[in-house]
């Protein structure tokens, strides 16, 4: 079986982008014939076809949108090999950071502030669930990701997880519900409860903490992102089980309270790189930061 043809799949690439031919073929100093023959050995190659025409627009098929997500991923890794051994021993500009979708946007911020007033470093941010930032680990797309979990790792896949921070968990709630404070068994029982979902790790923990108190809490709402629990618990609608970084700043205006800490639940954030031979050198930036000394934090 003959090897993929880099030159057809490069021009390829410069197409589906585009969404253009003739535009593509002038970008690429090509005629738009030359152009076409190679799209069509590709897809003879690949035994699919790439594209559909709509009009004069080109449109990828679902096989051809399989193709582009490969390209990218190759010629961004090439990217990376030029730029990663152009530029040993100097700081390179941009870093690429992935976080769970679910994780807080006050500690992401936390995160990465040794960078933002820097002038000389690009900060590429992307979200998603593990498995899709594990996965773009994997393929050089991004250069640390944020966790809450470490995942596990193999010969294969040789993931390298670092804890950063190690965050108590409350009971965070309006004011309103705030007033006359109970014992924390009372408080569990009789308050409707905003809890993550049984995916959690700290959804878990705190399944574990109110069957040793005996108590079978009322869910007003299962919820698997930060933002929407922080929205509910100012609606009143019931006490969210959340780190108090999470709403840090509805805590520091009044707006909401931490009527209590749960005992032995912490919500655990980590970092997670993959080893390489050439690693960003802004990640030890980030890492070194003080505020992640000791891994642990109240």
């Amino acid at each position: 079986m003959s090897e993929l043809n880099y030159h057809h799949l490069r021009y390829f690439r410069a197409v589906a982008h585009d969404g253009n031919l003739t535009r593509a073929a002038e970008r690429l100093n090509l005629s738009q014939s030359a152009l076409s023959i190679q799209i069509k050995q590709l897809e003879e190659r690949l035994g699919h076809q790439l594209f559909e025409r709509r009009g004069r627009q080109l449109y990828l098929t679902e096989a051809g949108r399989i193709a582009l997500d490969h390209a990218d991923t190759i010629f961004a890794t090439g990217d990376e090999l030029l730029q990663t051994l152009r530029q040993t021993g100097t700081t390179r500009r941009a870093i690429r950071i992935g976080a769970l979708a679910t994780l807080s946007r006050n500690f992401q911020l936390e995160f990465i502030r040794p960078l933002l007033d820097r002038t000389d470093v690009e900060l590429i941010l992307r979200s998603g669930s593990t498995a899709e930032l594990l996965g773009a680990l994997e393929t050089l797309n991004l250069d640390i990701v944020l966790l809450t979990q470490p995942p596990a790792a193999d010969a294969v896949t040789p993931f390298v997880s670092e804890q950063l921070y190690q965050q108590r968990v409350s009971l965070i709630g309006s004011p309103a519900l705030a007033s006359g404070k109970l014992e924390l068994g009372k408080m569990l029982a009789q308050h409707p409860m905003i809890l993550p979902t049984l995916e959690s790790g700290v959804r878990l923990q705190f399944e574990a903490l109110a069957a040793r108190l005996g108590v079978t809490p009322q869910i007003a709402a299962e919820v698997d992102d930060m933002a929407m629990m922080r929205l509910l618990a100012r609606s009143g609608v019931g006490l969210a089980v959340m780190p108090p970084i999470v709403v840090q700043q509805e805590l520091e205006t009044g707006m909401l309270s931490e009527l209590d800490t749960l005992p032995g639940i912490v919500e655990n954030f980590y970092a997670v790189q993959i080893k390489r031979r050439f690693p960003n050198p802004l990640i030890r930036v980030l890492l070194d930061a003080g505020q992640w000394s000791g891994g642990k934090g109240g």
